[in-house]
């Protein structure tokens, strides 16, 4: 029977457990110099031009050097993801691995536009607004400090992010990813009901990717 953090990792539902071991094991490989951010940055030249085609999956693991923003992306990603899959996306993996998809694809083409070579918070704050508008009436309590309703935490983050971090343009990539978010929130939960859109490949997983997944 596993014990200890084995336990808890078990615990942790697949497409969240697989993306934060990846987060953590690149992390850790920088900061032992196994490998440097300039190795793992994403943009259109080194990617396509210098046939560097690696960048496209390491921009969105490495949430820079060990430090107490590392953990406060780290933490809530961690959190919410979970929930939301466990929830929302419950027995349903490659639904959930098909909205980060098609997340990160959104997000790789709008990184020239705002200069973000880093995506890694950008895509964690996709699970965290998804998750606060499904469960818009839930009450969430902040580090024990005060208490906001589950809408408006995304912006609550994107502030904490700019205290700890001191710039507003390092908390420019947590609302990029709450843009994406809304994105695909709209397609799943907003479009379908009031536009009688139905669903498409936009909102549900291919067959293919379902068997992959086991969920066929």
């Amino acid at each position: 029977m596993p014990v200890g953090i084995e336990a808890w990792l078990t615990q942790i539902p697949p497409i969240t457990r697989a993306w934060l071991a990846l987060s953590v094991a690149t992390s850790l490989a920088v900061q032992c110099q196994l490998v440097t951010p300039l190795q793992l940055y994403f943009s259109f030249k080194s990617t396509f031009t210098n046939a560097q085609p690696w960048r496209m999956f390491t921009t969105f693991f490495y949430f820079g050097s060990i430090s107490l923003d590392f953990v406060f992306h780290l933490f809530f990603f961690m959190r919410y993801s979970r929930m939301l899959e466990e929830s929302s996306f419950a027995n349903r993996k490659a639904d959930y691995f098909w909205l980060l998809l098609l997340s990160s694809v959104m997000l790789l083409a709008m990184s020239p536009l705002f200069n973000l070579p880093f995506l890694s918070s950008s895509l964690a704050f996709v699970p965290i607004y998804m998750w606060s508008r499904r469960h818009s009436s839930t009450p969430i309590s902040l580090f024990g400090l005060f208490t906001i309703s589950a809408p408006y935490l995304p912006l609550a983050l994107v502030i904490f992010s700019w205290v700890i971090s001191g710039t507003w343009k390092a908390a420019a990539g947590d609302l990029i990813g709450c843009a994406v978010g809304h994105i695909g929130w709209f397609l799943r939960d907003v479009w379908p009901r009031e536009m009688a859109g139905g669903y498409s490949v936009l909102t549900e997983a291919p067959d293919g990717l379902r068997r992959l997944f086991g969920d066929l």
